[in-house]
């Protein structure tokens, strides 16, 4: 039996003998999307056979990130936050293979796995298994777009402190349970976010952006980016870093506080005398 991968999103599916017959559930909702060549399918080991390398970055004490190059699927940067009762991987890569395992093993484990949403999933229980079947974390509202399930898979909601200082936050927007976590030693003390995709930097500009759909260019609404907001205003940070590398790197807080009322007021016609 094999575990297949969709090859446009990189989410494992379960062990079949053939490729899913249908595209990939993720990939076919308006969120994501399939190539005009149609839905394809790879699997662990093909991937592993690639010619590639595993990038490693420490982007501050105790917060590192992997990345595939060149990258496979959505492409996105994994994050190993780093704390003396283990280690959270956030984001999961949609591969695995001894070079990875190896690395992750490096720099300490994992503890527990969670996807910021359904798009990160992943090989996230491929990789709970080979790592001693940590628990991987599935926002409750999320939990329909789980392609494989697994007795590994815990769900959550709300706010949860997976590990001393490192707490989940059910954000919204991109998807209902679309989560960032907040790492309080982060940024010298002053609280760092990983964001997946609920937020995402514009480069260079100290601004930021909100979307429902990004490779199909679908907005959010007012309500729901001052409720992204609203949700992020208890938590200190300084920094913050997306899925695909951009990053935030002094006032984020305020970065999101900007961009925020910024995107409202376009969105809900303040602005519509300067169009």
């Amino acid at each position: 039996m094999t575990i297949w991968i969709c090859g446009t999103c990189g989410v494992e599916h379960p062990d079949s003998e053939r490729p899913p017959e249908a595209d990939c559930r993720i990939c076919t909702d308006e969120r994501q999307w399939v190539p005009e060549s149609g839905q394809v399918w790879t699997t662990l080991e093909k991937l592993s056979a690639d010619d590639y390398e595993l990038v490693h970055q420490e982007v501050e004490p105790g917060i590192h990130r992997l990345h595939r190059e060149p990258e496979f699927g959505i492409g996105q940067w994994t994050y190993l936050v780093q704390t003396p009762q283990g280690n959270l991987l956030w984001d999961p890569p949609n591969h695995l293979d001894r070079a990875l395992l190896d690395k992750i093993a490096e720099l300490g484990g994992a503890a527990v796995i969670v996807a910021s949403h359904p798009h990160m999933y992943g090989s996230q229980v491929s990789l709970s298994h080979e790592l001693g079947r940590v628990p991987v974390l599935v926002h409750s509202a999320d939990r329909h777009w789980v392609q494989r399930e697994d007795p590994v898979i815990r769900e959550w909601s709300g706010t949860e402190e997976v590990l001393p200082g490192v707490t989940l936050v059910e954000a919204g927007g991109h998807f209902p349970g679309a989560a960032v976590a907040h790492v309080a030693a982060g940024a010298e003390g002053n609280g760092t976010l990983l964001v997946g995709d609920t937020i995402v930097p514009v480069p260079a500009t100290g601004w930021v952006t909100f979307m429902r759909s990004y490779p199909n260019k679908i907005p959010l609404s007012a309500g729901l980016v001052r409720r992204i907001a609203d949700r992020l205003e208890p938590h200190a940070y300084e920094r913050l870093y997306s899925l695909l590398g951009a990053s935030v790197l002094v006032d984020a807080k305020g970065a999101v506080r900007r961009s925020a009322d910024r995107y409202i007021a376009w969105v809900s016609g303040a602005n519509d005398h300067l169009g």
